[in-house]
């Protein structure tokens, strides 16, 4: 039987004065720019200039529920993962934690498009197999 692992991404963000709002924690548009980053530093990580060239994300829905607030000078990691692949669809995840204590949990739909024609294209097995690796 196959086995197969998410392939996880994760970066280190320490909450400066910009990222704050008139209530003093994290604004919530920060925190949907650092699933949009952490999203694009996996794709650039696990991904090649041919991939590149040919495909594009765009998001087609955020689901995004803020657990508890980060603070001014705050360590959290961003930490990603893709749950499903689906047709021209893709399930993404994302966490963002202080230490073990979970503050935002987020599920992204993107869609896969092919770069020339701009219009969805159903995700290859070449690129689903970018995100999972095989478990010994």
């Amino acid at each position: 039987m196959e086995n197969k692992e998410q392939n996880r991404y994760s970066f280190p963000i320490k909450v400066e004065k910009n990222h704050i709002d008139d209530l003093n924690h994290v604004n919530n548009i920060q925190y949907v720019n650092w699933i949009l980053q952490v999203a694009e530093n996996h794709w650039n990580f696990v991904t090649n200039k041919k991939f590149k060239d040919s495909y594009a994300w765009v998001v087609l829905r955020h689901e995004i529920d803020y657990l508890k607030s980060a603070k001014l000078n705050d360590e959290l990691i961003v930490t990603t993962w893709i749950k499903e692949n689906y047709g021209v669809k893709s399930e993404r995840i994302v966490y963002v934690k202080r230490n073990d204590e979970l503050l935002v949990k987020a599920k992204t739909i993107w869609v896969l498009l092919n770069k020339k024609t701009m219009r969805p294209i159903r995700i290859p097995k070449e690129i689903k197999d970018l995100f999972f690796q095989d478990k010994i």
